[in-house]
């Protein structure tokens, strides 16, 4: 069985807490008995876009532009960070596992489907598209990398506060859904709420320790 680290790093600027990933990938690399992490964190507002994401998401002009925006090496369109998301980082070795992405990428979902059922909230997947969706809704978006299976990057679960920053977005380049939070269903529920919760259920669901 696979033993886990769990690190929550609070709220924390985007560039600090991927270059943290980017170390624990390495040295994970480096050293085949680096304990695995689960990171979890908040990020002050920021639009991320994967390797090979298109621009003409983007509702504004890049040129003009005054927020925080990164190309990443994730799968992936562009998506949105904000405080009241919980970010979680798995930076696991696949070899412990499986060494299968399409296994990971439905692992990770069904991480969040576990989760909201706790909260009776019915989430599902969408055939052909990756994420976790309520009513339609995405409330939880996926991208991932791999390099010799180990991973980095993660999922993004929107718990509460302010979801206007997706208007300025076509979140993860689909056009005709949007977007939805927990706290639209459970109006009082908190990041500090979901986060035991989320780590007992990453827990379970990847059989670690």
């Amino acid at each position: 069985m696979a033993h886990l680290e769990i690190e929550d790093l609070g709220l924390l600027p985007y560039k600090i807490a991927w270059e943290y990933q980017q170390s624990i990938v390495q040295q994970k690399l480096n050293n085949p008995s680096f304990p695995d992490k689960l990171i979890l964190v908040q990020h002050p507002p920021v639009y991320t876009l994967g390797t090979g994401a298109t621009t003409e998401n983007l509702k504004f002009d890049l040129n003009s532009f005054s927020g925080e925006i990164h190309r990443i090496e994730r799968g992936g369109e562009v998506t949105y960070h904000y405080p009241g998301q919980i970010v979680a980082y798995p930076i696991l070795n696949l070899r412990s596992y499986q060494q299968d992405l399409h296994w990971y990428l439905r692992q990770l979902e069904e991480v969040i489907i576990c989760l909201l059922a706790k909260y009776d909230v019915k989430a599902e997947r969408i055939k052909g598209l990756t994420g976790v969706w309520v009513n339609n809704t995405k409330i939880a978006a996926i991208g991932i990398k791999v390099k010799r299976w180990v991973t980095m990057h993660g999922f993004a679960l929107n718990v509460n506060g302010d979801l206007s920053g997706f208007n300025q977005i076509i979140p993860c380049g689909i056009k005709d859904k949007g977007v939805t939070k927990l706290s639209n269903f459970l109006p009082n529920i908190s990041v500090e709420d979901v986060k035991p919760e989320l780590v007992e259920t990453f827990i379970n669901v990847f059989e670690c320790s």
